[in-house]
C-alpha cells in the first residue's frame, strides 16, 4: 500500500496498491421504481429541448419519501444477503453522500450502522460531493488492508445515498452537463480477498485538483445555513461565475490530465497494461452524453483498447454512487470472465478524479476468507 502525490497542476494523487487484493464479496443498486423523464421535463419547463437532447438522459429514479439514508440501508441489507455476512461481523461502515440526509447536525453512517445492527463496527462519513463513494471505497480498502496482528477476515461495508429533492435541488436543472438520479448503493468488502468474492479489488488511484473548488463556490458569499444566499441549489451560477474569470481551458487541460493520471496509476499499481486484452471494459461516470462526448471519451479512446461503457441513460448521475453503481452493475451482469479485469470510474467537485481495477477472481486461487 502507498500514497504518491501528483505535482502538476497542483494536484494531489493517491493510490491504493493491494498487491494482495481486497475483495469485493457483493455490491448492490438500490433504485426507487418512480421515474421522472426528460420529456415531461421539457414539457414543465424546467429543461430546453436541446438541453436534454445533449443530457442523453432518458429518465432517473426519484425516491419520493425514502430518505437517503434509509435507501443507504435497503442497499446494504441486501448487498449483506449477497455475501451470506451478518452485520455484526462489520469492523468499518463508511457512508457516503452529496446531498442533504434528512437532519441538520446528525451522522448518517452511524444510524445506517444501528439499523443493520452493526453495532461493533466504526461509522464514518465520507462527504466528498460525487467522488465520495470511491473515496469511501479507497479508504475503507486502505484500513481493511493494514496489518492487524490477525489471520482472521476483516470486513467492511461502504454505502451511498441521495435523493435530489424539491425544493432545494432541480434535478435537472441545478447543474450543467448532468441529470440527477436518487439511488442507494452498497459495497461488502473483505480483506484478506476470498474464494466467494465476486470480484477483486486490484487498485484504487486518485487524482485531486483543489484550485478548481471555486468552480462550486463561484463568487458566493459565505452562508450561515444552507441556501440562504439562493432557495434552490444551483452549481450553473457558480460554474459560470467561476468561467467568467478564469474561462474554460484551465478546467479542460486539468480535467484531461486527471483521467490520463488516475488511469496509468490505477493500472500501474494493477500491473496491467493500457492494451492488456484482459482489460475488457471500462465503466463511465454517469454524467451527461455531452459532457462524456466532449471530456471523457476522447481521452479514454486515445488511451485504452478497453470498451467504454455508460450506464447512465436511465439513472442519470447518482450522486456519491457511480462507482458503486458499477460495481454492483459488474457483479449484475457477469461480464468478466475469470481472470478479466475492469476500470470504474467517479470525478466529482473539488475537483477529484478515481480509477478503481477491478478483476473477476481465477477460480481456486484466493484463500479463504474465514481462515
Amino acid at each position: 500500500m502507498m500514497f504518491e502525490h501528483g505535482k502538476e497542476f497542483g494536484e494531489r494523487g493517491s493510490e491504493v496498491r493491494t498487491v494482495d487484493p481486497v475483495g469485493i464479496t457483493s455490491a448492490t443498486l438500490w433504485l426507487p421504481h418512480q421515474v421522472e423523464t426528460a420529456e415531461s421535463a421539457v414539457l414543465e419547463g424546467r429543461l430546453r429541448g436541446r438541453q436534454a437532447e445533449d443530457l442523453g438522459h432518458r429518465s432517473v429514479p426519484v425516491a419520493g419519501v425514502d430518505a437517503p439514508p434509509d435507501m443507504a440501508v435497503c442497499a446494504a441489507r441486501s448487498a449483506l444477503k449477497e455475501a451470506e455476512l451478518d452485520a455484526a461481523e462489520l469492523s468499518v461502515v463508511a457512508h457516503a453522500w452529496m446531498y442533504y440526509q434528512g437532519h441538520d447536525l446528525w451522522s448518517p453512517a452511524h444510524y445506517i450502522a444501528r439499523e443493520l445492527g452493526a453495532l461493533d463496527a466504526f461509522p464514518v462519513g465520507v462527504q466528498q460531493v460525487c467522488n465520495g463513494g470511491a473515496a469511501a471505497l479507497e479508504l475503507i480498502a486502505a484500513r481493511l488492508s493494514a496489518p492487524a496482528g490477525t489471520g482472521s477476515t476483516r470486513w467492511g461495508l461502504v454505502s451511498t445515498a441521495d435523493r435530489f429533492a424539491e425544493p432545494g435541488f432541480d434535478r435537472w436543472a441545478s447543474d450543467y452537463g448532468v441529470a440527477y438520479g436518487d439511488a442507494g448503493t452498497a459495497v461488502v468488502l473483505s480483506a484478506p480477498a476470498g474464494p466467494g468474492d465476486a470480484l477483486l479489488l486490484r487498485s484504487i488511484a486518485t487524482v485531486a485538483a483543489p484550485g478548481l473548488e471555486a468552480m462550486h463556490r463561484g463568487a458566493d458569499p459565505f452562508g450561515a445555513a444552507a441556501r440562504t444566499h439562493r432557495e434552490r441549489v444551483d452549481m450553473r451560477a457558480t460554474k459560470r461565475a467561476y468561467l467568467h474569470e478564469h474561462g474554460s481551458e484551465q478546467f479542460r487541460n486539468i480535467n484531461e490530465h486527471s483521467i490520463r493520471t488516475v488511469v496509468a496509476n490505477a493500472l500501474r499499481d494493477a500491473c496491467l497494461a493500457q492494451d492488456d486484452p484482459c482489460l475488457r471494459y471500462a465503466f463511465l461516470p454517469r454524467f451527461g452524453r455531452k459532457t462524456l462526448a466532449e471530456s471523457w471519451i476522447p481521452v479514454l479512446g486515445a488511451q485504452l483498447t478497453a470498451e467504454l461503457v455508460d450506464l447512465g441513460r436511465t439513472t442519470g448521475h447518482l450522486g456519491a454512487g457511480d462507482a458503486a453503481a458499477g460495481l454492483a452493475d459488474l457483479i449484475r451482469t457477469r461480464v468478466l470472465e475469470p481472470g478479466e479485469a475492469a476500470l470504474v470510474f467517479s470525478a466529482g467537485a473539488g475537483f477529484t478524479w478515481s480509477c478503481l481495477v477491478v478483476q473477476a477472481p481465477r477460480h481456486g486461487t484466493n484463500p479463504s476468507h474465514r481462515s
